[in-house]
């Protein structure tokens, strides 16, 4: 499959990772939230319709709390995750106002997808939402997540999403350049995976091997999102989202990052 065909999709949930908006040192990085935010803007004026699962929440709200160390116990992360959460969607509330886009908040937990009757009130709540133009920016309930109840992380998250919502193409926003044979930061010699066709053991090993700095998902997570939801026949597109315009680039035929096709759905 060539880059150019990702604009026919219509249906996207574009994850957005921790450290490509924000980090304990600054919180939030504004610049890089706007510049991803006219790429969304331009895509649903292209006629595409947009889910965005963002991370952030915990990185924003221990800068906020003024916190040296990232929160190490459950509560403290709770604790940030409630005050980040906040500053978070207010960003994102005034960001996309620019472009006459409204946002609303979902957040979720591993039970509320896992019970039929849950999973169907969300589904028809992010549907009512869609019908009526509005952008969902979904986030796991961590103030209330346990062990027990957490997707694990936001990238798990956003392969269920796209079940959820029955979108054809997943973006993965993370702060390295797709999938690696090693961890590039260490090994200079270290190859980009432009496709994958199929998720093999030797891909899950490769994962496994590349670094991820922050945030409570890697790329073997990444990974095994992409392979869960190609066997539902979703592409899975990993980019560099710190930066600009990777994924309109992307959409018009660059080989950037790493594709992994979807499995033929009979």
């Amino acid at each position: 499959m060539s880059r150019s065909n990702l604009k026919n999709h219509k249906r996207i949930v574009v994850k957005i990772g921790s450290n490509v908006i924000a980090s304990r040192e600054r919180g939030l990085d504004e610049t890089r939230m706007e510049e991803i935010a006219c790429e969304i803007s331009e895509m649903r004026r292209c006629g595409a319709t947009l889910f965005i699962v963002s991370s952030g929440a915990i990185l924003c709200g221990a800068k906020a709390m003024g916190l040296t160390d990232f929160p190490e116990t459950l509560p403290m992360k709770q604790a940030a995750a409630a005050v980040g959460q906040s500053c978070l969607m207010w960003a994102y509330e005034r960001l996309f106002i620019r472009h006459q886009i409204k946002v609303a908040q979902i957040l979720l937990t591993r039970n509320d997808l896992s019970n039929k009757n849950r999973y169907l009130n969300a589904r028809n709540t992010l549907l009512a939402l869609l019908n009526n133009k509005i952008l969902p920016i979904i986030n796991e309930n961590d103030t209330v997540a346990t062990e027990e109840i957490k997707f694990g992380d936001n990238d798990a998250l956003a392969g269920q999403v796209t079940g959820l919502v029955n979108a054809t193409l997943l973006v993965i926003l993370s702060d390295v350049d797709g999938l690696y044979t090693e961890d590039p930061r260490k090994n200079k010699k270290a190859e980009r995976i432009f496709v994958v066709e199929r998720v093999t053991r030797k891909i899950e090993m490769m994962a496994g091997k590349t670094g991820y700095i922050g945030g409570t998902g890697g790329m073997a997570s990444k990974v095994a999102t992409a392979k869960k939801v190609a066997a539902s026949g979703v592409t899975t597109l990993i980019l560099n989202g710190t930066r600009p315009g990777m994924m309109k680039q992307a959409f018009q035929g660059e080989e950037l990052g790493t594709l992994f096709l979807p499995k033929v759905v009979l």
